[in-house]
């Protein structure tokens, strides 16, 4: 008896079937989220001053980074990926990252204004892909992810009680630079998706119809 005789589903409508939201990528993606507010807590423990919570604020703040890469290899892999991860997986990025630079600048450890910079960055590019979603996605590109990369060792470093460490200086010296570097490749990318947002906007398909029935129009 056939799959249609007795009701059931046919191997393509199960393999059709959209993955369920929970599912393991999406929980390690909740539990990124539901570790800001821990990582902010021992950062902030005693005005910054306390070893032990720092130490425990860069354990934390690593097994967030770790779960960032795993979720997302996961997700692929299992064909695990849903709406929700693709909303959820951005927002625990940034909240994470975001709240790194903030905190760390809060107890004087990154200055006010590369935390104002990256941050002004991270937002002005996700409202821009918003504005061009009409008119195409914007994938991620390498210097994305590098930038990414930067921005977690610069904060991981900083999280650390350098104070404490032997040679500090040269710690610290190594902290400064990964901070810079990061630093210039967020502008720099930042540059880079604005130019190619603009560039979107005047050659996609949806311009250039436009642009046909506005001069339909006028002739």
């Amino acid at each position: 008896m056939s799959s249609e005789q007795t009701g059931a589903p046919t191997a393509s409508a199960v393999e059709a079937a959209p993955p369920s939201p929970w599912n393991l990528p999406n929980a390690l993606t909740v539990l990124r989220i539901l570790l800001v507010p821990v990582f902010v807590w021992l950062i902030l423990r005693h005005g910054g001053d306390d070893a032990a919570s720092r130490w425990w604020a860069w354990g934390v703040f690593a097994v967030a980074i770790i779960t960032d890469r795993v979720d997302g290899d996961l997700a692929r892999a299992k064909n695990l990926v849903t709406d929700f991860g693709k909303v959820a997986d951005p927002i625990a990025d940034k909240a994470l990252t975001g709240a790194g630079f903030i905190t760390l600048s809060m107890i004087g450890e990154i200055p006010w204004w590369i935390t104002i910079v990256i941050i002004a960055r991270e937002v002005g590019i996700t409202l821009m892909r918003f504005w061009v979603i009409r008119h195409g996605v914007m994938p991620a590109g390498r210097g994305g992810k590098i930038k990414t990369f930067l921005q977690a060792l610069a904060i991981g470093l900083f999280v650390l009680p350098l104070s404490t460490f032997p040679i500090e200086w040269l710690w610290r010296g190594a902290a400064w630079v990964v901070l810079v570097a990061a630093l210039g490749v967020t502008i720099a990318t930042g540059v880079d998706y604005v130019t190619k947002a603009l560039k979107l906007r005047s050659t996609s398909e949806r311009a250039r119809m436009k642009r046909e029935r506005k001069a339909a129009g006028g002739g």
